[in-house]
C-alpha cells in the first residue's frame, strides 16, 4: 500500500522554516554603520551606546567601531566603541 490510510496522521508532520536568529557580530569584531549585530525575538539583549533597537528587536550598529557585550544590573547589553 503506497498511501496513508487516514490523512490525519500526516497533517501535523510539517516543520516551519528557521528564522536565522542569533548573534551576527560577536564581541571584538568590527562593525560598520547599518550592520546587524543581533537578530532576536523580544529584547533579550539591550541596545547600548552606538546601537539601534529596531521595531522587530534587531540590534543595528549606528557607527563604525568594535562590538562589545557587557552586563549591567543583571541585563545584557551590546555597544559599539
Amino acid at each position: 500500500m503506497a498511501h496513508t490510510k487516514a490523512q490525519r496522521a500526516v497533517k501535523g508532520n510539517r516543520d516551519s522554516i528557521s528564522k536565522r536568529l542569533g548573534v551576527k557580530l560577536y564581541g571584538g569584531q568590527n562593525a560598520q554603520p547599518g550592520n546587524v549585530i543581533v537578530r532576536q525575538r523580544g529584547s533579550k539583549v539591550q541596545a547600548g551606546d552606538g546601537v539601534l533597537l529596531s521595531k522587530d528587536f534587531t540590534l543595528i550598529a549606528l557607527r563604525e567601531g568594535t562590538v562589545e557585550f557587557y552586563k549591567r544590573m543583571g541585563k545584557q547589553y551590546v555597544r559599539v566603541v
